[in-house]
Parts: structure tokens; sequence; C-alpha cells
């Protein structure tokens, strides 16, 4: 027991060098400290005490070595892996070798670090100890009660350890947003246990899966095809496509005011603007992956899966036909701008996979100090360090903005904006609107840039809330804002409060107007693409156009409830959205709530299905190259782009190349204080009157 208890020791020890030293784990309270230091400890014991059931000496001291050292090879190729991609080995990557070494070849001995001898020391140390009698061998047996005890403490070890990781971290195991975080509250062990066996039951669905599964698929989707409108197909034909994902951003907020200011003036103003297409009937249809679930439904046309994120569980190897390969393919420059580290939602891998050719993580830019908030670097920091990297992209360019500063729970520097707070008694409603205010500041910065530097009248911009931000849980603190008796409350404005905006915005346009089509985010993509002159008639998609006739109203929540322009479905009570009460349905409206409630499913299973067991390797659409992730690495940034500036010469269509091969940086103006400015309101209202030409 000795024996066991000093290599459980020599091991944790270790493990905590991993962590502290080259994992980049995040610590941010004293909570999560103690269960950093609980975590290795619980599947250490209970691996190396299996060791206790060997009676003999003989295979006891054999076993536990090589347990010890195939536990420390998995801790340091993590290590290893870590240091070149910010994340952590999946069972799917061990197995597929060959691309690890890929990713590794010829960087692996740049990789090693002096203290790299600590993960194998303690290994060679007892070996001497033994070899010279330092550390005797016990022959004497072993009682199997000792090994039991053993393996039941540790169970209960990890039992502990697991509660504290879902008091700090609900819904940790079902939503998996960032492999980090499996590894920080349970241990690198217990994340390589879980991810093997979510790769097994993915490997089992898609060992099955016959291309002849797709038949059913194809004829829902075609069955549902919306032909675009007419008038509005290829608008926007050849502009860049820039998107704007509001984080956590409801509709409710568009021409809210608080204590008699506005929480979002400017995006008031383009939302309204007659250069804007605005929809105020349009729901984020998000499950447990969250914005990776909105970002799937953008970027896919396919629903996100019932538990967990697409892209943390299939984001690594699945197939898909994405709008970033769709604009690549169509001369498109493609990019993504985001202020938090790669590996959250597994972006990194995903999307490679997507097709996306370059990604600016938090590693592009300055997050020291006071520069980022709990999910990254604060969105006028973002949008303003993503120009030195945006000017260099070729145009026509397709990029997206994923702004983290209104994220739950809303804190922000008492530096970074003056908006007085309403007075709820709930501080993540009142708060909710200061982080709001400081966001629609930051688009506003971005839009003088995009007018300045002339990518405005070239540019087609949309702009969307990815999902709630104000909880169930909260909602009655916020009907008080909105002007409803919290009593009153109920599931049915639950449901209604899921809206967030979408916004088409092509500055210099003169036909917009305010849209109140039903629709939801799985609608986005069609829609877009109809806008660009694309067609999706050859691709399987989920949604239809929002600006076709035919476009179909039913929006799909996905638990299966729904809300469409007359009836709203919520487990399964059904309300009538013009009496807001619930309803008992006549036979021919209950055969009309049936259609609906079968479409949904439908909808829902089908998308399922082509993900869970990736039937797009089997589908081939016309004219479209499948994606080769192995193509993009995130490390070279901008590279390959200013070698073809440099090859293209006067023919080079960057918006640096435009500028005489000089920065647009300086066309930025930004009031945030951490670049030294002072954010009062009589500095940010001349900020406000320099870029506004209506001199408001």
């Amino acid at each position: 027991m000795g024996f066991v208890t000093l290599m459980v020791v020599l091991f944790w020890l270790k493990t905590l060098v991993a962590y502290f030293v080259d994992f980049k784990l995040g610590l941010s309270d004293p909570f999560q400290f103690l269960i950093l230091l609980l975590n290795p400890l619980a599947t250490t014991i209970l691996l190396f005490g299996l060791a206790l059931y060997f009676k003999r000496a003989r295979f006891f001291y054999p076993f536990l070595f090589l347990i010890d050292i195939l536990n420390t090879l998995l801790l340091y190729i993590n290590v290893i892996y870590f240091r070149e991609f910010t994340d952590f080995m999946t069972v799917s990557t061990m197995l597929g070798y060959s691309k690890v070494d890929q990713g590794l070849s010829g960087s692996s001995l740049a990789l090693t670090s002096p203290h790299d001898i600590l993960y194998w020391l303690d290994l060679v140390v007892v070996l001497v100890l033994m070899a010279t009698r330092r550390i005797y061998i016990d022959p004497r047996p072993l009682n199997k009660r000792v090994g039991l005890a053993v393996t039941s403490s540790a169970l209960l070890l990890f039992t502990v350890n697991l509660t504290m990781g879902e008091m700090d971290r609900p819904q940790l195991l079902t939503r998996t947003f960032d492999r980090t975080y499996v590894v920080k509250y349970l241990g690198l062990d217990a994340f390589t246990v879980y991810d093997g066996i979510k790769s097994q039951h993915t490997s089992e669905l898609r060992s099955h899966a016959k291309k002849s599964e797709l038949s059913g698929i194809l004829k829902y989707v075609h069955k549902n095809y919306a032909a675009p409108n007419k008038k509005l197909y290829g608008v926007a034909k050849g502009k860049n496509v820039i998107i704007i994902h509001l984080e956590s951003f409801q509709q409710f907020l568009i021409n809210k005011k608080i204590n008699g200011q506005e929480v979002t003036p400017f995006l008031n103003k383009l939302y309204k603007s007659k250069s804007t297409y605005s929809f105020d009937n349009f729901f984020h249809e998000v499950g447990q992956g969250k914005t990776s679930d909105a970002e799937t439904m953008l970027e896919t046309g396919t629903y996100g899966l019932s538990q967990g994120s697409l892209f943390t569980q299939l984001g690594n190897d699945n197939t898909f036909q994405a709008a970033p390969a769709i604009f690549d393919q169509a001369g498109y420059s493609t990019a993504v701008f985001h202020g938090n580290v790669a590996s959250f939602w597994n972006r990194s891998s995903t999307y490679k996979n997507l097709g996306y050719q370059y990604f600016f993580d938090a590693s592009y830019y300055d997050t020291s100090g006071d520069k980022s908030l709990g999910y990254g670097l604060k969105d006028k920091l973002l949008f303003n360090d993503s120009v030195k990297y945006l000017q260099h992209l070729q145009q026509p360019f397709y990029v997206k903005y994923l702004t983290v500063t209104n994220h739950f729970p809303f804190t922000l520097d008492s530096e970074d904006s003056s908006f007085k707070t309403p007075n709820t008694g709930d501080k993540t409603v009142d708060n909710y609107f200061k982080t709001a205010h400081y966001l629609d500041q930051s688009i506003k910065e971005f839009y003088a840039y995009l007018k300045k530097s002339g990518l405005a009248k070239n540019s087609l911009v949309m702009i969307y809330g990815d999902h709630y931000g104000i909880s169930n849980s909260s909602n009655k603190s916020l009907a008080k804002l909105l002007g409803v008796n919290p009593d009153d409350w109920n599931d049915y404005d639950n449901a209604q409060l899921q809206r967030v905006p979408l916004m088409f915005n092509m500055p210099g346009y003169k036909k917009g107007k305010v849209e109140h089509t039903y629709g939801g985010e799985i609608d986005v993509l069609p829609t877009l693409m109809h806008l660009m002159g694309m067609s999706t008639k050859k691709y399987i998609q989920f949604g239809t156009d929002l600006f076709s006739k035919a476009h179909n109203p039913v929006v799909a929540f996905r638990n299966r409830d729904w809300v469409s322009p007359e009836y709203t479905s919520i487990d399964g009570t059904v309300y009538s959205n013009k009496t807001q009460e619930e309803i008992h349905p006549t036979k021919q409206q209950q055969k009309l709530i049936n259609a609906m409630q079968k479409h949904v499913n439908q909808g829902l299973s089908d998308s399922d299905s082509l993900n869970q067991k990736n039937l797009l390797r089997f589908y081939h659409p016309k004219g479209f190259k499948a994606v080769d992730p192995s193509d993009y690495n995130y490390s070279d940034g901008l590279q390959k782009e200013e070698k073809i500036e440099k090859k293209l010469g006067l023919k080079s269509t960057s918006l640096f190349s435009r500028n005489g091969d000089k920065s647009t940086q300086p066309f930025y103006k930004t009031d945030a204080p951490e670049l030294g400015h002072k954010t009062t309101d009589s500095n940010r209202i001349k900020i406000t009157n320099q870029d506004d030409t209506s001199g408001k």
C-alpha cells in the first residue's frame, strides 16, 4: 500500500505540473482551483489500485509500472499536442495517428521543453531506488479486500469530484462545449474514457449507415424546398458578406429604453433603415449547444443535436457542405474573427471541416489584463484589432465576427460603460442592458470604419442574435420592464421571448423594410444564399428562404416545441397567438396542428440522422468539391493572403492594396479605455459626432 501511495502521489504531482505549466485551463475562482487539485486523484487511485488485485509481487510491481508508464504517456502526448493545437487529443485523433503525425511532423522536437524531464523522472528515480534496494519489494500476498476497498474509495472520490464539477458547470457532460472544461473538472483520464464512449457510439451509428438512408431525407428536403423571390434573388451578388453574431441578444432590446435612454440606439437606427431588411418574428432554435448550435444552422442549414453540441461531438470528422466552402468555391476568401480560445466549442477542428480558410482566435489578439472578460476579448477591441487581418483578405470575402461581451453573467468594467441600469432586484437582468449597450457601441464604431474604408458600399452585413440572454428562470424579473405582470407570466410568454434580431443590411439599398414573416435560424442560410444569387436547390438544407412565397412559417425548437403565426405548442399544450391563451382545438384545428408537429418532428429527426450517421459523405452535389480539412492551418495567419497580394500587385483586391499598400487601421476610431481612451459621456459624444454625418 505504501508503494501504491508513493506512485499515486508522484503521478498526481506531475499531472499538476501539466495543469499549471502546460495546459491553459482558465481557473477563475478558488473552487475551481480546489477541483483541479482533486481531479487527478480519483482516476489515478482507481487505475493504480488495479495492481492490488494481484496477490503475487512478481505480477503486482510490473503491472503497476505498466499502468504508470501508459498513463504518463497519455499525459505527455497531450502536453505535446496541446502546445501545437491548444487542445486535447481525442480517441479518434489517437486512432488516426497518421493525421496527428502529419500535424506534428518536423515540430515534435521543437515542442519539447526542459521541464518535460519531470514527466518521466519519477519512474527513473523509483526504478533506481528499487535496484539499489532503497525501496524493498514486499513479497507478502495481498488480500483482495484491499483492492476492493481502494476501488470503492476511488469511485466515491470520483462521485464527489463529478458533483463538484456539475455544481460549478451544470450539464458538464451533456453539453461538452469545450474539452478543456472536462479536463479541468474531471481530469485527463476521465476525459479520454468519456470521449472514447462517445466515439464508439458515433462509430457504431456510422458503421451501420447506408446511402439508401438519404432517400427519405432528400424526399423531405425537396418537398419543403422554397423557390427564391425573383425580385430579391441575387440583389447582393458579388458583394462581401460580413456576419455579425450578437451574443445572447434578444429582440426585445431593439427600440427598448431604460431610464429614458435607448439601450441600442445604433442598432435601432439600422433596424428601421431603408437599407435593411429586418425581421421581428425571427426565433433562435438552439439546444444545449447554444452558440455552436446557432453557428451550425447558420453555416450548414441543419439543426444542432438533441443533446450536446454538434461542433464538439461530430465536428472533428463530419462531412459538411457548408457556407464557407460554398462561398470559397465561388471565389470568396473566408475567415472568422473571435476573441476566445480556438478550442472552445471545438471550433479549431470544426471550422476546418466547414471550409473556413482562416480563423483568428484569441492567440491573434492581445487579451492581457482587462482587455478580456470571461469569454474572450471585449467587443470594441475585437472589431478594432481585427482590421489588421481583415484588410489583407482578397475581396469578395465571407467573414464572421463572434462577439462575446454580452454574455452571461453580463459583467463589464465601469470604465467601459456609463449606461444606467434598471433596478429589478435581479443583477443578471439589470446588467444585461449595460452589456447590450456596450455591444451596440462596438457595432457603431465598426460601421464607421466600414464607411470610411469604403467597404460598406460593397458589402452585405448580416446581423443576428444567436440565442436568449435572459433564461426562463429570470424572465419574471424581466417582465416588469416589458410591462407584464410577473404573476401572469407563463410558458407561452417564455416561448415568445425567444425572438432574436435578424437584419440584412446593404448600404446604399433603398427598398428595405421590417418583415413580419415567422422564421428561425435554420432559415438563414438559404435566405442569404438566394440574396447572393446562389442556388440552394442541390444542397440538403432544412430551412427555407424567408423571402419566398413558399416559405414554411413553422419554427421548430430543439425540444420539438414550435411556434407559428397562429399557434404556439409547448409541451403538448397549444396556445392561440391571438388570445395568448390555451386552446382546446376543434377537429379542423387539430388536423392542422398535427401536420405542423409532424413537420417539426421529421425535420429534426432527419437532421439528426444526417449528422450523426455522417450521411453527407454519400451525397455529392454537382459542382461542389468535398472539403479537405488538411488544407487549412490556422497557425500561419495571413501568410497565404500576403503572398497573393505581392503576386497580384496592382490587381490585388484586398483593402490594404486598394489603399495604396497602406494600413486602414487609422480609419478606425474607438473609445475603448483599454487603448488609453477615457469613456466619459462627453468623450463618447465627441466621437459619435465625428462618425455620424447626420450631426445628431
